[in-house]
């Protein structure tokens, strides 16, 4: 029985590619899977049958790595945070709320940051790339790996592809940032809809409809998908914000107080290294932030 992986779902059906990378052959899924209260989904891999007019049948899906509810893939194991460093202007308290929501799936991050070509000259481009390179430095030492792109003029797209490759890659990043003009430089021939900024309103219009894994030339997928977009607290607990900071989480066993919140105990390892200047203020004062933030939903729902 031949086996692939399901690249697309769409009104019922299953696009199932092979190892080889030919065409998608188009399934239904068995009915035993809705009795199950199984679903198949894209980022599967699955055995499927062939039946005489073409289309084919999902017969099993195989056990997954990772499972996410928002957008809905398995098996992804790399998140490709996208980033603007010009409109929008980079945001390094939404990169780290991204980065919670990434760590508490249980997925590596790929900080990418784009639009390198529309940085302006003077001043204002100064400050910029000032500005990037601190985030970069920032953002290597904590262990994530990061990368300067420009679309247009293929800058970093060779970097790009090889930390792509072998993996299923989830794209994530707020709307307007670059991501599918990103995607259309790294697979030639792709034409993913794109939208240009609004100068009144500063932000981009989402262009993707529904989760689909694109092959990658260098080997590995890429899910481009209009998933994380709603980025809150409600599901984690006060205790696991702390763990999803990964400069946090290293220092919190030599904390006095058996889940301390970091942000008034005595004896709190994490706040010593912030005053150190071991933690970076932006990414504890996010923290913080964060943490009000999961307060007050809490008392509001």
């Amino acid at each position: 029985m031949p086996e692939g992986i399901i690249v697309k779902a769409l009104s019922g059906y299953y696009y199932v590619q092979d190892e080889n990378g030919g065409e998608p052959v188009q399934c239904r899924g068995r009915g035993i899977f809705k009795k199950r209260g199984e679903s198949p989904l894209v980022g599967d891999r699955v055995a499927y049958s062939e039946t005489d007019n073409g289309e084919g049948t999902v017969e099993a899906i195989h056990s997954r790595s990772s499972q996410l509810v928002r957008p809905p893939v398995a098996n992804a194991d790399l998140a490709v945070l996208v980033f603007s460093v010009v409109r929008p202007e980079l945001n390094l308290g939404l990169l780290d709320k991204f980065l919670v929501h990434i760590e508490h799936v249980g997925l590596d991050a790929l900080i990418v940051f784009t639009k390198l070509d529309r940085i302006p000259d003077g001043e204002e481009g100064e400050r910029i790339l000032r500005d990037v390179a601190e985030a970069e430095a920032l953002y290597s030492s904590i262990g994530y790996q990061v990368l300067k792109t420009s679309a247009h003029r293929g800058e970093g797209l060779d970097e790009l592809r090889a930390a792509l490759a072998g993996h299923i890659n989830v794209l994530a990043g707020q709307s307007g940032v670059g991501k599918s003009s990103l995607v259309n430089a790294l697979v030639p021939g792709l034409r993913l809809e794109t939208n240009e900024i609004s100068d009144k309103l500063g932000r981009g219009k989402h262009t993707t409809r529904h989760v689909e894994l694109i092959l990658l030339a260098g080997g590995g997928y890429m899910a481009d998908t209009p998933g994380f977009s709603q980025l809150d607290f409600n599901e984690l607990g006060i205790d696991e914000i702390g763990t999803c900071f990964r400069e946090f989480a290293e220092r919190s066993s030599s904390c006095k107080f058996r889940g301390c919140t970091h942000t008034h105990e005595p004896q709190c390892a994490v706040l010593e290294a912030k005053e150190q200047g071991l933690i970076a203020a932006s990414r504890y004062d996010n923290y913080v932030a964060f943490m009000t933030e999961w307060k007050e939903n809490k008392r509001r729902y």
